[in-house]
C-alpha cells in the first residue's frame, strides 16, 4: 500500500512539474506525507514549508497572484482543510490560479469518531472551478493518475470561468512512509498529459454593433488589459481613461486621469459622461458608480462573471479586454465631442494641485502614505495594498507616473485577512523588491505570517517591505454611519477595535528587523531603502488617530470641489 500511494503522489507531482508548476506549499502533517515527500523530492520545486494551514493558502495564493501560475498548497487532513477556506473563496472571487491538496482518512475510519476526521468533500462549497475525490490509491486505477493531475492544472489556469481554485481531495491509508515504483508513463515528448488549447474565434464587436456616441470615458480596473492596448483606445475615441493603480494604466500620459473618484465627488455635472466603457475590475470608490450612473455602460467580462454590482451594464462583450481594445481601434471613430478630453485634463491637474497643497499643509497622513508611495516607489517594485483604507487612499490619491511600481491586491472578496502571507508569496516568487501597505489590525489578523522571516537563510526570494499604517484600530469605520450612530465607548469596543499590541515590538520579537517613521521626510527614506532592501523589514507609519484621518479625507474633497468650482463649465452637449 505505501509503494502504491508514494507511486500515486510522485505522479501528481512529475506531471505538474512537466506542466510548469514551479511553487509548491507544505504544511508538516502526518496524513500528508506521500504528498508531502513527493514534492519535497522534486528540484525542480521552490517549496515553501508554512506552518499554519491559513497562512499558507494565502502565502500560495501570493505566488499564483504574481506568477499566474497555480501553487499547490499540500495539507492534512482534519480542521487543516477548513483553514485553506478564506483563500480559496479569494482566488475564486479574485481570479487566481490555485491547486488545493488536501489529505484525507480513507472511507472506514469516516463516521466513527477518527481523529483529525471531518467531511472534506464539498468543503469549499461553489468556490471552485474544479473538484476530485479519486479515493484510495490503487494500483489498478493508475492509468488515470496522470490525467487527473494535469486536468487539475487545466482547470486551474485555463477553464471556462477564469483561472481559479480546484481541489483534489487524497485519501491514503497507513502506512504513510514509502518509496514510489516506476511510475505510469507520461507522453514521450515531456509535455502534460492534457493541455487546454487557447480560446479561438471569441466574440469582438460584431459588425452590427458599434460604441454609443457622445462624451466617453474609459474606466480602467485591475484586469483591464495591457496598458498600451487601453491607452491606444482611448486615443482613438478622443477619451480620458480613468485608471485604478491596480490596472496598470495609472501613467503619465495624456489621456489618464488619477482623481476620478476626487472629480466624481465634486458633483460637476458638465463631466458626467453619455458613454462608459468598462475594463477590468470595479473600483473600490463609491463616489465614482453614483457619477457614472445614467451614462450608456459597456462592460467587458471574458470570463462570464456578470461582474456589474451597481446593474448599469447595457452591453456585455465576452472577450478579453486586449481584443476588445484592438478591436475597437480598427472601427472609425470621430474625435471625441469638442472640449470633452480638454475638459477631463483641466480637472485632472486642477485636482492633483488641490490634493498636493492640502497633503502638504497637514503632514505625514494616511493620504499622504499612498501619494508618497505612488511617487517614490520605481516600477520595479511590486506593490501588495490591503483591502479597507489603504487600497481606497491608494485609489483615491496616488497620481500617475511613468514609471508607477506594479499594484496587487486581494481584492476578490476585499477582506483584511492573509495580506502577510500574500505579500510574502508574491515575495518569494516575483524577482524584484515587494513593498505591503497594510493597516494595524491586518497586521496583527495575519502576523503569524512572519514566523520564521527573520530566522537564518530568510527570506526565499525577493526582499519584502511591510509598512503598517498604524492609526490604532479599523479606520475605515470612522467614514461609516456607525461611527456618529453609536455611543462612542461601543463604537470603540465592537468596531474600531485599538489592539494593546504593539507593532514593533511583535515584529522584533519574531526576529523580524524593524523601523518607525512619524514624518514625511522619514516615509520617503524607508521607501527609497525598500526597492534595495536585502530582507524582510517591517515599518510602523504612525499616522493622526482615526477621527483626524477622517478630517484630512474631508479637506482633500472639498479643496478638489472648491478648485473645480471655479472652473468653467464646458459647453452642454448638442441634444
Amino acid at each position: 500500500m505505501s509503494v502504491v500511494q508514494a507511486t500515486f503522489a510522485a505522479t501528481l507531482v512529475d506531471e505538474w512539474v512537466r506542466a510548469g508548476v514551479t511553487e509548491a506549499v507544505v504544511c508538516p502533517g502526518s496524513r500528508s506525507t506521500p504528498l508531502a515527500l513527493a514534492i519535497a523530492a522534486r528540484p525542480e520545486l521552490s517549496v515553501h514549508v508554512r506552518l499554519d494551514e491559513r497562512g499558507a493558502g494565502f502565502f500560495a495564493l501570493g505566488l499564483g497572484r504574481a506568477t499566474g501560475r497555480p501553487a499547490v498548497v499540500c495539507v492534512t487532513s482534519g480542521t487543516a482543510a477548513a483553514e485553506l477556506h478564506a483563500a480559496v473563496v479569494e482566488a475564486h472571487h479574485g481570479r487566481v490560479p490555485l491547486i488545493v491538496c488536501t489529505a484525507d482518512r480513507p472511507p472506514e475510519l469516516h463516521g466513527v469518531g477518527a481523529s483529525q476526521t471531518v467531511e472534506q468533500v464539498g468543503i469549499y462549497g461553489s468556490a471552485l472551478r474544479w473538484s476530485a475525490d479519486p479515493g484510495v490509491p490503487v494500483a489498478e486505477t493508475s492509468g488515470t493518475w496522470r490525467s487527473l493531475a494535469a486536468r487539475a492544472m487545466a482547470e486551474a489556469g485555463s477553464g471556462p470561468y477564469g483561472p481559479g481554485p480546484v481541489h483534489l481531495n487524497l485519501a491514503f491509508r497507513d502506512p504513510l512512509v514509502g518509496e514510489p515504483g516506476p511510475l505510469p508513463p507520461g507522453r514521450a515528448d515531456g509535455k502534460p498529459f492534457h493541455r487546454m488549447a487557447p480560446q479561438v474565434g471569441a466574440p469582438v464587436l460584431d459588425d452590427r454593433w458599434s460604441l454609443p456616441a457622445g462624451r466617453g470615458l474609459i474606466v480602467a480596473g485591475a484586469g483591464c488589459g495591457p496598458v498600451p492596448a487601453v491607452l491606444a483606445m482611448a486615443e482613438h475615441l478622443g477619451w480620458p481613461v480613468l485608471a485604478d493603480p491596480l490596472s496598470g494604466c495609472r501613467v503619465d500620459h495624456p489621456q489618464v486621469v488619477a482623481a476620478g473618484d476626487a472629480v466624481a465627488r465634486s458633483g460637476r455635472d458638465d463631466l458626467r459622461p453619455e458613454v462608459v466603457v468598462r475594463l477590468g475590475s470595479a473600483w473600490a470608490s463609491k463616489a465614482l458608480p453614483a457619477f457614472l450612473a445614467g451614462a450608456d455602460t459597456v462592460a467587458v467580462d471574458p470570463w462570464w462573471r456578470w461582474q456589474d454590482p451597481d446593474r448599469t451594464a447595457a452591453v456585455v462583450h465576452r472577450t478579453d479586454p486586449g481584443s476588445f481594445a484592438e478591436a475597437v481601434c480598427r472601427r472609425p471613430a470621430t474625435a471625441g465631442p469638442a472640449g470633452w478630453l480638454a475638459g477631463w485634463q483641466r480637472a485632472e491637474r486642477v485636482a492633483q494641485a488641490a490634493i498636493d497643497r492640502v497633503l502638504a499643509e497637514v503632514g505625514l497622513s494616511e493620504p499622504l502614505v499612498a501619494r508618497r508611495l505612488a511617487r517614490l516607489l520605481p516600477g520595479d517594485v511590486t506593490v501588495v495594498v490591503s483591502s479597507s483604507m489603504p487600497v481606497r487612499d491608494l485609489e483615491w490619491f496616488a497620481p500617475p507616473v511613468a514609471d508607477p511600481p506594479r499594484v496587487l491586491a486581494n481584492r476578490g472578496a476585499n477582506g483584511i485577512d492573509g495580506v502577510c502571507s500574500t505579500a510574502l508569496g508574491v515575495a518569494a516568487s516575483c524577482g524584484g523588491p515587494v513593498a505591503a501597505v497594510l493597516g494595524d489590525l491586518a497586521f496583527f489578523h495575519d502576523v503569524g505570517a512572519l514566523v520564521g522571516a527573520g530566522e537564518p537563510g530568510a527570506p526565499t526570494g525577493a526582499p519584502c517591505t511591510v509598512l503598517v499604517v498604524d492609526n490604532g484600530g479599523g479606520g475605515i469605520f470612522e467614514f461609516l454611519p456607525q461611527a456618529g450612530s453609536v455611543e462612542r465607548a461601543v463604537f470603540e469596543r465592537v468596531f474600531a477595535t485599538p489592539q494593546a499590541a504593539d507593532v514593533l515590538q511583535v515584529a522584533a520579537g519574531l526576529g523580524v528587523e524593524t523601523a518607525d517613521v512619524g514624518t514625511p521626510d522619514e516615509l520617503d527614506e524607508v521607501l527609497g531603502a525598500a526597492a534595495t532592501a536585502k530582507g524582510h523589514r517591517v515599518v510602523r507609519v504612525r499616522v493622526p488617530a482615526r477621527p483626524g484621518n477622517v478630517d484630512v479625507h474631508r479637506r482633500v474633497h472639498d479643496a478638489v470641489a472648491e478648485a473645480l468650482a471655479r472652473q468653467e463649465p464646458l459647453p452642454k452637449p448638442e441634444p
